[in-house]
C-alpha cells in the first residue's frame, strides 16, 4: 500500500525558507520518479518539481526555478523540497507523489493516491 507522508510546512515571512520532506513507503522507492505538487485555495493542483529515480533528472516549474530545489535520499526513502525566497504566492498545501514514467510527472490527474499534504503559508 502506497503511503506518502509530507511534513515541514509552516508559517514563514516573505523571503524566508522552509524544507519540506516526504517519507514514502509501500513501494520500491528507487524505481519511481518523485514529484512535488501544490494546491492553493480555489485553484487546481499544480506541478512544482520532479526528480528522477536515481536523482539525475531534475525539473522545476518556472515559477519556482532558482528558488526551490528538489532532492532525494533513496536510502531513507525520502524526497525533499528546499524552498528559499518564499513569496505570498507560494502559499499552498504541498503534496508529493511517485511516478513510474517521466512523462507522467507534471499532471496531477495521473496520480490516484495522495497524502495529506503539508501547509505552507507565506505572510508577514
Amino acid at each position: 500500500q502506497v503511503q506518502l507522508v509530507e511534513s515541514g510546512g509552516g508559517l514563514v515571512q516573505p523571503g524566508g525558507s522552509l524544507r519540506l520532506s516526504c517519507a514514502a513507503s509501500g513501494f520500491t522507492f528507487n524505481e519511481y520518479h518523485m514529484v512535488w505538487f501544490r494546491q492553493a485555495p480555489g485553484k487546481e493542483r499544480e506541478f512544482v518539481a520532479a526528480i528522477g529515480n536515481f536523482g539525475i533528472s531534475l525539473r522545476h516549474d518556472k515559477s519556482v526555478k532558482g528558488r526551490f530545489t528538489i532532492s532525494r535520499d533513496n536510502a531513507k526513502k525520502t524526497v525533499y523540497l528546499e524552498m528559499n525566497s518564499l513569496q505570498p504566492e507560494d502559499t499552498a498545501t504541498y503534496f508529493c507523489n511517485a511516478a513510474r514514467r517521466w512523462s507522467e510527472i507534471a499532471t496531477a490527474k495521473n496520480f490516484e493516491t495522495w497524502g495529506q499534504g503539508t501547509q505552507v503559508t507565506v505572510s508577514s
